[in-house]
């Protein structure tokens, strides 16, 4: 049997049923921010040359992977290059997504675009060029991501009349575009996604987490009322937080920001929250509901059933490529990349093997056969039948892809019809089981309950793992205290701007050689809770 954990949702973490907090006493969890030594990549202005070029070759070469308990950080960047996810680009802070990577990306699409559907969302595209008027006119939009922005002066050879702006986000052209399509309330709900790229000049980079361009889906959506956006900006964090659960076996924690934390130009921003390998926080997923800040500032209106005109109530929100980057560092070891297996690109390798001639066809026609039963089940196969390497070497280099489940033939398991079977998450022998038949119900219903019992137990040490970091705490003194040992901590919290900025100042953000702690505001409803603004975003 299959054990399972139970996610609860939302709404209930949101607003407990039975639970009641004085306004003043909220639940915090501070998570900790501790950038590790060498952290700023190729993108970083204030690395050395010689720095940079170690980061590069490290994430292009073809050496073993360096523990993860010695440096979290090269052991990163030592999957990403050994697995084959992703290399630099030409331009500082890019990153080239290869095709195993890209693959994983195309597993979370296939999953969101149908969640995104079921619940009335259609997919569209927006152009990439912004006039930077559009960012100007919501004041907190433009100060949050000025920073940030990549702006286009000349185009055709001549001095542009207007600069534009390389999309960083789509509010402010959604908003222009609604306001030429919603007219009446009968045009209410106008509810769309993207799947786009977007481009953030950032400083500090790292693949997947934090790039100059990455890939993401914006979902936008433009309500009558107040009540309504609030509901869609709740059930899309909530669509996110199962998502992590149950397809990336990732225990994130669902919240809402604090207010010096919520996105640029939002009322509120909800987020998911996960706890990495080296117990730094990934901010994971964000939903904002936008209130009427952009709507007012684009004149976006309708008439309501009284033919009186009001102002649309709007929210957005995204996950990204970054989710990858958590995948990575939540189920990860030191063999390599470990991947949960509705979330990964092959879900069983089968591994023929043989030292002579005469043994050759027997054993590939088997595998052959097991490739074409699995398949025919639906479960993502791949058989690897080249001769140019060894069957050890295409054990470690399969581990090292993080795919759950090897299948070995040999001469004697044609022999006796049947096949050994290696968990990826189960080192060793421990791992390893013989003599598991070949005939196809028997060896497809084992198959897939091992994929299930790999997705579960993935699941369950991840969340093993989370709790066993988070330290409750009632002093200020416990708070740091904690967070020096490198733990979160939960513990009650005014949910002031002034405490917050307080704790920023005190555990201020550290250079990228340096190690430190910051904490920031995110309430989870009347348990509330400060999350990370951590190096990872």
């Amino acid at each position: 049997m299959v054990a399972s954990l139970r996610l609860p949702s939302l709404t209930s973490l949101l607003f407990p049923a039975t639970t009641r907090y004085p306004a003043t006493l909220r639940r915090t969890l501070s998570l900790r921010n501790r950038p590790a030594s060498g952290f700023a990549t190729a993108s970083n202005s204030t690395a050395s040359p010689e720095t940079k070029s170690s980061e590069v070759d490290r994430l292009r070469s073809d050496r073993a992977v360096t523990p993860r308990s010695q440096d979290f950080n090269a052991w990163y960047l030592d999957v990403i290059a050994s697995a084959e996810l992703a290399d630099y680009g030409p331009v500082r802070g890019t990153m080239v997504i290869r095709p195993y990577g890209y693959a994983i990306w195309e597993a979370i699409q296939e999953y969101l675009n149908v969640k995104f559907k079921e619940t009335g969302h259609s997919n569209m595209y927006f152009p990439q060029l912004i006039p930077y008027s559009f960012i100007e006119k919501e004041a907190s939009h433009v100060e949050g991501f000025s920073p940030e922005l990549a702006l286009v002066t000349v185009g055709g050879g001549k001095e542009l009349e207007e600069k534009l702006v390389v999309r960083p986000t789509s509010e402010t052209i959604v908003n222009h575009m609604f306001t030429q399509w919603i007219h009446s309330y009968r045009d209410l709900p106008l509810m769309i996604n993207q799947w786009a790229n977007v481009t953030r000049w950032e400083m500090r980079t790292k693949p997947f987490i934090r790039t100059l361009e990455f890939l993401w889906q914006e979902g936008h959506t433009a309500h009558a009322t107040l009540e309504e956006a609030e509901k869609e900006a709740k059930q899309m964090i909530e669509i996110y937080t199962r998502f992590a659960f149950e397809q990336t076996a990732i225990p994130v924690i669902p919240g809402r920001k604090s207010k010096l934390e919520t996105f640029a130009g939002a009322d509120i921003t909800y987020t998911i929250e996960a706890m990495m390998g080296d117990r730094k926080a990934l901010q994971a997923g964000t939903s904002h509901n936008l209130g009427q800040n952009f709507s007012r500032a684009f004149g976006t209106q309708f008439a309501d059933e009284n033919g009186e005109r009001q102002h649309v109530w709007q929210t957005s929100w995204a996950v990204s490529t970054r989710f990858v980057g958590g995948i990575i560092m939540t189920h990860g070891d030191d063999a390599g990349l470990m991947l949960p297996p509705k979330i990964a690109p092959i879900q069983v390798v089968i591994v023929p093997i043989w030292k002579k001639d005469t043994e050759k066809t027997g054993v590939l026609s088997a595998a052959s056969s097991v490739k074409e039963a699995l398949q025919s089940a639906g479960v993502r196969v791949k058989l690897d039948d080249t001769d140019q390497r060894t069957a050890g070497w295409k054990f470690n280099f399969w581990e090292m892809k993080g795919v759950p489940l090897r299948i070995e033939i040999g001469p004697r398991d044609v022999s006796s019809n049947s096949v050994v079977v290696s968990r990826r998450d189960i080192p060793g022998k421990a791992g390893k089981v013989f003599g598991i038949s070949m005939e196809v119900s028997t060896l497809v219903a084992y198959v897939k309950e091992k994929l299930d019992e790999i997705q579960s137990s993935l699941l369950e040490k991840a969340v093993s793992f989370r709790d066993s970091n988070i330290v409750d705490v009632n002093s200020y003194d416990e708070l740091k205290d904690a967070i020096s040992s490198g733990k979160w901590a939960r513990g009650p919290w005014s949910a002031s701007d002034a405490d917050e900025q307080r704790q920023k100042k005190l555990q201020s953000l550290p250079s990228p050689t340096e190690e430190g702690p910051l904490t920031i505001g995110v309430s989870i409803g009347r348990i509330c809770g400060t999350l990370s603004c951590c190096c990872y975003w």
